[in-house]
Formats: structure tokens, sequence, C-alpha cells
């Protein structure tokens, strides 16, 4: 096993989530990258990666995310890597919590006998999913005009998601551009609606991972003086249009999927998506705290 700095990691766990992808697995690539690399490492709070791995074929991942987050991606065929990442994992001591589909039935039983428990109280996700093969270009919406992110636009998107999402978001410019930089970012595969001063209003990015077809889109948003003109919903089949272009051939989104958060998976379902899996997110309580 060895234990790295993510940005020296991301490129295997990537390989290793590219490997394993199914309908039924929650790892992406391009979420990776987004998890990785939406702010700045200074101002995030990412710990090491863990990797098991059989020969030269790695074979299962842990990484602490944040204090008291973990994310894991293993192989079902290997459960001695499993187990060993899984180990180092509880090492850390403290409270834990985690997500995994509810699909991943292997990883589920390897948390259990860790000690997880599921949250049934917590916001859960909803995987969806939709075939590209006929997925129609959309034209522009009155009074706004959708195209792709340039290279040296970095400040201007960065703008865009936070004001879409929140004024205190870590997603800087500095961030950005080196988000631009991390595979499998794509300047075309970046989307934004554009209104007629030419601002930013709304913007989808895409991750194609090459070796699945699979292109996510993650994340979207929209500013919200211009929502209710279903911007969200066109500049993301902009993006995967695009991406179909480009090879891809299924399109996933991961929207909440409990009562608290109903539109965007209205949204998705709309233009097309069909739910799937949904994660389930599982607390191993301090076993210091114990007895």
């Amino acid at each position: 096993m060895q234990v790295l700095d993510v940005a020296e990691a991301l490129p295997r766990m990537q390989g290793l989530a590219s490997r394993l992808w199914s309908p039924d697995a929650r790892q992406h690539p391009g979420q990776l990258a987004w998890s990785a690399g939406y702010a700045l490492p200074e101002d995030l709070e990412h710990g090491p990666v863990a990797i098991a791995s059989t020969g030269t074929l790695d074979t299962a991942w842990a990484w602490q995310e944040a204090p008291g987050w973990m994310e894991f991606c293993v192989d079902p065929a290997d459960a001695s890597a499993a187990h060993t990442v899984l180990g180092w994992a509880t090492e850390v001591g403290g409270e834990l919590a985690t997500t995994v589909l509810e699909t991943e039935t292997s990883l589920l039983r390897l948390l259990a006998a860790a000690g997880f428990v599921v949250d049934d109280e917590a916001p859960w996700f909803t995987h969806h999913l939709l075939d590209l093969a006929g997925l129609d270009a959309p034209s522009d919406p009155d009074g706004y005009h959708l195209r792709a992110v340039g290279p040296d636009e970095a400040e201007q998107r960065a703008a865009c998601h936070r004001a879409a999402w929140s004024t205190t978001s870590k997603v800087s410019g500095a961030a950005y551009a080196r988000l631009m930089g991390t595979p499998p970012y794509r300047h075309d595969l970046d989307w934004v609606a554009v209104d007629g001063d030419g601002r930013m209003v709304a913007s989808a990015l895409v991750w194609l991972d090459p070796g699945t077809g699979v292109a996510l889109v993650e994340p979207v948003g929209c500013l919200p003086e211009h929502r209710g003109r279903g911007l969200a919903g066109t500049v993301s089949l902009a993006a995967l249009h695009d991406a179909r272009r480009q090879g891809a051939r299924v399109g996933l989104v991961c929207p909440r999927g409990d009562a608290g958060y109903p539109v965007p998976q209205r949204v998705y379902r709309g233009l097309g998506f069909t739910p799937h899996a949904r994660t389930l997110l599982l607390r191993r309580p301090d076993p210091a705290s114990r007895g």
C-alpha cells in the first residue's frame, strides 16, 4: 500500500474509477477532478490517499477528502486490497462518514463490518442516466447565447459559479485556472449561457471519461435573477451535445433525490434523464467514545 497526497494520487484514483465504472458504481474521474481541484490547495482540507495494488494494477483506494470524511473505490474482485485501504482509513480515528451507492453491495458489506451504519436521516442523491444517441442540439434561448468557455476565461467562469452558488464559494479565478489543467477537463465541454451584455449567467461543466464514454455533468448553476427560464437545462444539453460529438455515449448527473431540494431532479428528468441508484450516507462513531 502507498500513501500519497491527492495531487500525486489523482491520476491513479481516476484510472481505477474509470476501470470500475458502471451504472452501479459511484466514482467517476470527473467528479474526482472537481472534488480535488475546485479550490486552491490552501483553501481545502484534503488529506492523503491510500492506494493498494495487485502487481502493477491498482485495485483499491481510500481518500481522506476532509477531516472526518472518507471516499472509497474498491475492486470487488480484490477483497484483500479493499480490507487494506479500509483498515488504513479506520486508523485515522474520530468519527468517520462516507457515501456509497446502494448498488455497491460488496463495499457496503465491508463498511458494515468496520462499524459504519447507514444514516437514514441524511440527504441523498440519485444518479440519473441518459442515452446520448438521440440527443438534439438545443437552440439559443431568447435573449441569450450558448457557447463554450475559452481558455483565458477562468476569472469570468469562476465568477459565474460563485454568483450561482454562493458568494462565499472557494471557486476563485486562480482555482478555476488550475482546474482547467486537471484531466479530463476540456474547454469545449465547459458551456455557459451569456446574456445580451455578454455576461455569463448560467453554466454547465461536463467531464467526459474517454475510457467509458460517460459524460458527467458537474456542476451546473444559474444566477438567481435568470432562473425560471430553462437556462440550466439548456446549457447542460448544449454541453452534452458537444460531448456526444466527442465520443460520449451516456450522460450522468447526480442531483439531490430527497424532498429537501427537488427542483434539479425535475429539471434533469424533464431532459430525458432516468433515475438509477441512490446514495447512502454511512457513519462510523468515534471508537474512543464507545463504552
